[in-house]
């Protein structure tokens, strides 16, 4: 069982490295930190008590708003209810959801001049509850893709980079489809991490290699002990993710690190809602609004996430090419 000082002592030395970059979904088992870690984390709080960067409401972002959502004052927001440190997961009362995924949300609630509502639920229902208008929007780690869209609108908010995570000492780099041919990875089922380990094991059975045996878990705990017991030769899920239980466990390395978009295009992560609800364009513009204020910078540098920084955001750009039939 995971204990809250080693959570702490994890994050203290991701934002001492700044080795994160992004995507997310997982509750690592977290139990073996490093002593020299565990000296680290002083300064990294994990309590109810956040003391978040906020930022003060802008008319002129408001006014963008439909006249319903500006009247409720509430911005009701769907969040992954897996534990996905450092993204979205539960401070020291285990209740009170922190992480730079709450963090840039409350941001762009307070430059919209709303109150955020974060409901945690599964990965699938997020999508549900934006399909029937629960949510005004999802802060996920949601990437990007051409499918997507038809679907829904993104304000992107984070560059979004997946990470293949093997056994310590297991002398395997992944570079391309030829390299997990015949192993059995792990993935989490509905992720665009899937969709690309699919392709990748297509297109080893049209070369002649043998296809991926891909394995699913109902929880990321459940990879991670595959893992370690050997079930599984490797598990693909996002990077800051991975990059986190790295360091916190110190039982795993990463062995192959990729664009969320796949080959040739840098993936997105974005503010997710449905399509044509009339609240993307404020959400790019309160993005744009506390990047250009300094508050954007301060929540990555917090969570050591530094590098998936973007300069400004994107509606709708080109997103993980469809799945191919």
């Amino acid at each position: 069982m995971k204990t809250r000082r080693t959570v702490l002592a994890a994050l203290a030395s991701l934002t001492a490295l700044g080795v994160l970059t992004a995507c997310g979904s997982g509750d690592a088992a977290l139990d073996a930190a490093k002593p020299e870690a565990k000296k680290a984390a002083d300064g990294i709080n994990l309590s109810p008590e956040q003391n978040r960067v906020h930022t003060p409401k802008v008319d002129a972002l408001a006014a963008k708003l439909p006249e319903a959502v500006r009247k409720r004052g509430t911005l009701v927001l769907g969040v992954s209810a897996t534990s996905n440190p450092p993204l979205a997961f539960h401070a020291t009362d285990d209740k009170t959801l922190i992480g730079v995924e709450v963090d840039l949300a409350t941001l762009v609630a307070d430059a919209l001049g709303l109150k955020p509502e974060f409901n945690p639920v599964s990965w699938e229902n997020l999508f549900v509850g934006l399909d029937s208008g629960k949510y005004d929007a999802v802060f996920s780690n949601v990437t990007v893709t051409e499918e997507r869209k038809d679907k829904y609108d993104f304000a992107t908010y984070r560059l979004d980079d997946l990470a293949f995570e093997a056994k310590k000492g297991s002398g395997w780099t992944v570079k391309g489809p030829e390299d997990v041919a015949g192993k059995a990875i792990a993935v989490g089922s509905g992720t665009n991490q899937e969709k690309i380990l699919v392709d990748w094991s297509a297109q080893n059975e049209k070369a002649g290699r043998k296809p991926v045996d891909i394995k699913y878990y109902q929880n990321t705990s459940d990879y991670y002990l595959a893992l370690q017991s050997g079930r599984i030769d490797g598990y693909l899920g996002p990077n800051p993710v991975a990059a986190y239980h790295v360091l916190s466990a110190g039982q795993t390395e990463i062995v192959g690190k990729f664009s969320g978009a796949g080959a040739g295009l840098q993936g997105k992560i974005a503010a997710t809602t449905k399509k044509d609800s009339g609240l993307v364009a404020a959400y790019a513009a309160a993005i744009d609004h506390i990047v250009e204020n300094g508050t954007y910078a301060q929540v990555l540098k917090r969570w050591g996430l530094d590098s998936e920084a973007v300069t400004k955001s994107e509606i709708n750009p080109p997103g993980l090419p469809r799945t191919k039939n």
